[in-house]
């Protein structure tokens, strides 16, 4: 049984920052991508950023130059620093990770979310 839980969101003011953490726990045997998604109300998931094992990363368009990904491995934990947050970045944020758990086959695990709210 793996699982992800995720920390970090909150209501911050145009301009400010935020951090949010995801650690997963459980049977794991290796952990491969990791990285966040969101989700505003009445529109798709997107994703945000993605950090590959060897430190490689993505970023929406939206969000370059502004966000920061980051991992610990020793810690199975994945990080979204948030800078000059924008309204438009108010969303629901989804840590997903593709984590071969022991006994089970490579699959992709998300957590239940956390809320941003960006709002002066």
């Amino acid at each position: 049984q793996v699982q992800l839980v995720e920390s970090g969101g909150g209501l911050v003011q145009p301009g400010g920052s935020l951090t949010l953490s995801c650690t997963a726990s459980g049977s794991i045997a290796s952990i491969n991508t990791m990285g966040w998604h969101r989700q505003a109300p009445g529109k798709q998931r997107e994703l945000v950023a993605t950090i590959i094992s060897g430190a490689s990363t993505v970023y929406a368009d939206s969000v370059k130059g502004r966000f920061t990904i980051s991992r610990d491995n020793a810690k199975n934990t994945v990080y979204l620093q948030m800078n000059s947050l924008k309204p438009e970045d108010t969303a629901g944020y989804y840590c997903n990770t593709h984590i071969l758990a022991v006994g089970a086959p490579w699959r992709d695990y998300w957590g239940r979310g956390t809320q941003v709210t960006v709002s002066s």
